[in-house]
């Protein structure tokens, strides 16, 4: 049988701990796992290289709390963070999440072109627009509403590509025999005066190598899918369900099409959490272990979040509430709800299915049915690939790389080798012309 033209592509998004909140206490999960240990998020860029994944990817968040999922109680900044993987690894892509609510677009050019710049051109920024409004007291403002948040998104993202075209490509000459470090006519002024942000320019570093880092995106709401579908080049969906994730999928792809970009050139990865066993009822006896660990405050935290509700109040061994849409994670909050809906779910097995994935799809089984699973939402037009979500590290992750991805490999679904050195290249991407360019 001939490949497949089409390849999956592959992201880890790594919550240190274990994507469930109880990942960190298996005996064979790392000692003293947490997002402050560098030596093991060493292990696992290391490991995701060598599985040819596509990226390594890092959530963000600007609070923290008592009940808050472990692996983000404490953690590192993320571009600080992967300028240093970027010295132990050589090809996989390198995302960070950055809000546009609560950072200056020129110090966040800076920061993301810096990291691309030290990886060779591997550097991608996830776009978010800060769901949880906790994160407003730390910076001594009020949390902008939703639909005014994703406003702020959209001239952010431009004023930063803006920047990231200060210089021409071929500017800095460095020409000893001539005396000229850089030809600044070929150095450009932005002066962008918008509704809320004045930047002037121009950025004090040279075009990114890839000419702009990997733009990234996750809003599911009907604004942020538009905003999506006007600026990003991958989007990481959270659905449990194969016919949602397709519907999603071409609401996307047409939504890309009217905004006058090509559909093919947009990569929508959904989130999946596989536990890789002997057998599926394996898996699930592992599954049923975790949840025995966890810490029922910090599930039900997680759930709410996710919700956007306070759930304290609520009977945990009734159906899950009918409750109004939130000003917070729209998507999560969607798909759970859908999820409990279809299942006829109490509150708590909600909360117990949230502490392990927030939402994301599971997947139970063996090597091979876990490719199988994958390969169904592949082929069937509902996912371009997957990001990976282990439910522990760095066991979790090892059984993916080491099982499951060199069968999908053997079913010319998946790359042998990396083609290319930047993480546009092994996501098929063009490198983006400079707004300037005549």
């Amino acid at each position: 049988m001939a490949a497949p033209s089409r390849k999956m592509h592959f992201g880890i998004m790594v919550y240190p701990t274990g994507q469930h909140i109880s990942g960190w206490r298996l005996p064979e999960a790392a000692p003293r796992a947490s997002s402050e240990n560098l030596p093991l998020l060493i292990r696992i860029a290391q490991t995701a290289e060598r599985g040819k994944f596509d990226m390594i990817f890092f959530a963000d968040a600007l609070s923290t709390g008592p009940t808050y999922h472990p692996s983000t109680i404490v953690r590192l900044e993320p571009i600080t963070l992967l300028s240093a993987l970027a010295m132990v690894t050589s090809r996989i892509g390198l995302a960070a999440t950055a809000t546009t609510t609560y950072i200056e677009p020129y110090n966040l050019a800076r920061l993301l072109g810096s990291l691309d710049h030290i990886s060779g051109g591997r550097a991608a920024w996830n776009i978010i627009t800060n769901a949880l409004p906790d994160n407003a007291a730390n910076f001594g403002r009020e949390h902008p509403p939703h639909d005014e948040r994703y406003a702020i998104a959209g001239e952010f993202v431009a004023v930063v590509k803006g920047l990231w075209d200060s210089w021409d490509d071929d500017a800095l000459l460095i020409d000893k025999a001539s005396g000229v470090f850089a030809d600044t006519s070929r150095m450009h002024q932005l002066n962008h005066t918008g509704k809320y942000f004045s930047v002037a320019g121009p950025l004090n570093m040279s075009r990114p190598p890839q000419g702009y880092p990997v733009l990234i995106q996750a809003g599911s709401s009907d604004t942020g899918r538009d905003l999506a579908a006007q600026v990003a080049e991958v989007i990481f969906a959270v659905h449990a369900d194969k016919s949602l994730a397709k519907a999603f999928a071409q609401d996307i792809r047409a939504r890309v099409e009217r905004h006058g970009r090509d559909p093919n050139l947009v990569k929508i990865l959904p989130g999946v959490c596989p536990i890789v066993a002997s057998s599926r009822q394996e898996a699930w006896d592992k599954f049923a272990t975790l949840s025995a660990y966890q810490d029922p405050d910090v599930a039900l935290k997680v759930l709410a979040d996710r919700l956007g509700h306070d759930l304290g109040g609520y009977d945990l061994d009734a159906p899950v509430p009918d409750l109004p849409v939130s000003d917070g994670m729209r998507g999560h909050a969607a798909t759970l709800t859908a999820m409990a809906r279809r299942d006829n779910l109490t509150l708590r097995q909600l909360r117990d299915l949230a502490a392990g994935a927030m939402g994301h799809r599971m997947l139970f089984g063996t090597p091979e049915q876990v490719a199988d699973g994958l390969e169904e939402w592949f082929v069937e037009g509902a996912a371009d690939g997957f990001n990976v979500m282990p439910s522990w590290l760095p066991g979790g992750f090892d059984d993916f790389v080491d099982l499951v991805i060199p069968i999908l490999q053997r079913r010319g679904l998946f790359r042998i080798d990396y083609e290319g050195s930047t993480l546009r290249e092994h996501l098929g991407l063009p490198r983006p012309a400079s707004i300037w360019a005549t």
